[in-house]
């Protein structure tokens, strides 16, 4: 291991388009969807041998269905990788595509690695119902099953009851401390659409989207290209009667994988590319789980400190959105953030929330949008379920 550590680049960055649950990609498994981004991300260097890749990290917040086995050396194995090429799969729920970059990028910082891939998958359109396995045989009771797809399931119960409400409650939570209503969550989702829709229709995405093979699916299939306040003010509260959390300033539940590439110095020479960026800072944060979408704001806040960077130094940020309540709330606390830079091509409200493959997708959104505007200090955050938050500093 060196004494110095090593500077980490993104050489390259893509993702599928993502799906609506039960939508184009819902007939597609998971580690399907992860063997085809890490195909892509190779064959655009043709340059790199594919045995020189040290290592293939991959997040994914599921794993109980067909993403189960580890799902990232099953991608390299049906991706046609050479068999000497390991894979891991690593979970810390929302934030876990960033992890896996985190983790990619710390093992070659430190001379572990020279060129890994980082990535994300999920389908939360085949996430199964699963049950408890019974104490004993031939139980005479009812099972019950639980669906996978999203939140608290098998509790434990010594976890108090606060702090294992439902997600979107949480978002509620988060509304009423701030005091964020319903018309700035619904300006804040239409903007997020229209921010998506033009970037799209400007050609934005034509460099970071792969396609999925045999799926006619051409672009984010969550994007509501002609929603209006009217529409959005229609939408009936989900969590509470008297509530401000909608579905429509809310994620959806979403399909899709996202995989990078990085590399050291030496790895760089190897694939005969410029980088889009380098890898900065990190950090990951706890707090209550009930306010769990309040988690990037700390996060944010050490990673800049790390990285001796301010909040108004940042040309872009990527603030992934579970809910308007939540991206507003983080926003609102980091007096000295220019809003304006914040999701500039839309974030997840539009473009969807895949668990494990989020973390992943903003990172590379940084690097693409660092490489176009040719320098800058850009920036990735997500809060995590049960209480987390993490970020991620990237610069040019």
């Amino acid at each position: 291991m060196s004494d110095r550590l090593r500077d980490v680049y993104v050489v390259d960055a893509v993702r599928t388009p993502i799906g609506r649950y039960g939508g184009a990609l819902a007939g597609v498994r998971p580690d399907d969807l992860a063997a085809g981004v890490l195909g892509a991300l190779v064959s655009r260097t043709p340059e790199l041998d594919p045995a020189r890749i040290d290592d293939v990290f991959f997040g994914n917040a599921n794993g109980a269905g067909e993403d189960n086995r580890d799902v990232a050396r099953m991608a390299v194995l049906l991706a046609g990788l050479p068999v000497s090429v390991p894979g891991t799969t690593v979970n810390r729920l929302c934030g876990s595509g960033m992890e896996a970059v985190i983790q990619a990028a710390r093992a070659i910082a430190v001379g572990d690695a020279s060129i890994a891939v980082a990535g994300g998958v999920e389908s939360m359109s085949r996430s199964p119902w699963v049950m408890q396995k019974p104490e004993r045989g031939f139980p005479t009771g009812h099972q019950q099953m639980y669906s996978t797809t999203l939140g608290w399931r098998m509790v434990n119960p010594r976890m108090p009851e606060e702090w294992t409400v439902a997600l979107g409650e949480g978002a509620e939570l988060l509304a009423e401390r701030y005091g964020i209503d319903r018309e700035a969550q619904d300006a804040f989702a239409l903007a997020c659409h229209r921010k998506a829709a033009r970037a799209w229709s400007d050609g934005l995405y034509e460099g970071e989207v792969v396609p999925v093979d045999g799926v006619d699916l051409a672009r984010d299939e969550c994007i509501r290209d002609g929603t209006s306040p009217q529409a959005l003010a229609k939408l009936k509260p989900v969590f509470r009667t008297d509530g401000t959390v909608t579905a429509g300033n809310s994620s959806p539940l979403n399909d899709g994988a996202a995989a990078l590439l990085l590399v050291d110095e030496d790895g760089l020479r190897a694939t005969g590319r410029e980088p889009l960026a380098r890898i900065g800072a990190s950090a990951v944060t706890g707090i209550e789980p009930q306010y769990f979408g309040a988690g990037p704001v700390e996060a944010v806040r050490r990673a800049l400190r790390k990285a001796g960077r301010e909040l108004g130094e940042l040309a872009t940020v990527e603030l992934n959105e579970a809910f308007a309540a939540q991206a507003l709330a983080c926003v609102n606390q980091l007096p000295g953030l220019d809003p304006a830079v914040v999701n500039p091509r839309g974030g997840a409200i539009a473009l969807g929330h895949p668990l494990g493959v989020s973390g992943a997708r903003l990172t590379g959104a940084v690097a693409h949008q660092l490489a176009a505007a040719g320098s800058g200090t850009g920036l990735a955050t997500l809060c995590i379920g049960v209480g987390q938050g993490l970020a991620l500093v990237l610069e040019r």
